[in-house]
């Protein structure tokens, strides 16, 4: 049975992930459908210099290591997420800076369509330099838990998968961040 030049959208992603260990044509449809958001959320948290390094590292290495995957660990999309994870987390003083300068500026470094830019940067005008503030104010580990379920869009399971903690850990985790932030917004804004 040959492999089809395009994989249908419904085929299970492990099943693309096995069929690459034979085939590493079968990795570009992962690409394809990872690569977007990946890089949203590297470009947030890093700005999108390094975005574009982050995504091709990310796909590098889960190309050179597919062999060593473990299933056990999460889904391919978890699996996916800890690599680019690990890989943003070297570079944290980069992060931090960028979360300073937005403080500064306002400016998101998501890239946007013009009118989106206009009708967030109205909106926002006043939150995102507090945001950005109480962001770099938060410890590492609970900002890429944080982001991870924001930005990234990542379930709990999947959160939990990609920082190796129990989900309840996740759940609990996140409501103290949450909280954390919630009181630095407030604390800025009162202040």
């Amino acid at each position: 049975m040959s492999t089809p030049d395009v994989i249908p959208e419904e085929w299970d992603e492990a099943l693309l992930r096995r069929r690459s260990l034979d085939d590493p044509a079968c990795f570009d449809d992962l690409f394809r459908r990872h690569a977007p958001p990946i890089h949203r959320y590297a470009a947030r948290r890093l700005g999108s210099h390094l975005a574009d390094d982050i995504v091709a590292a990310t796909f590098h290495q889960a190309l050179k290591h597919r062999h060593s995957y473990d299933p056990a660990r999460g889904d391919t999309l978890s699996w996916l997420w800890t690599i680019a994870t690990n890989l943003i987390r070297r570079h944290h003083r980069s992060e931090a800076r960028l979360y300073r300068a937005l403080a500064r500026t306002g400016v998101d470094p998501v890239i946007e369509g013009h009118a989106d830019r206009v009708v967030d940067q109205v909106t926002a005008a006043t939150v995102t330099p507090r945001l950005a503030k109480a962001l770099a104010g938060l410890r590492k580990v609970d900002r890429d838990l944080l982001l991870l379920v924001a930005w990234g869009e990542l379930t709990y399971q999947q959160v939990a998968d990609v920082l190796v903690i129990p989900v309840g850990t996740v759940r609990s985790r996140l409501n103290r961040t949450r909280a954390k932030l919630r009181k630095a917004l407030g604390e800025v804004s009162n202040g």
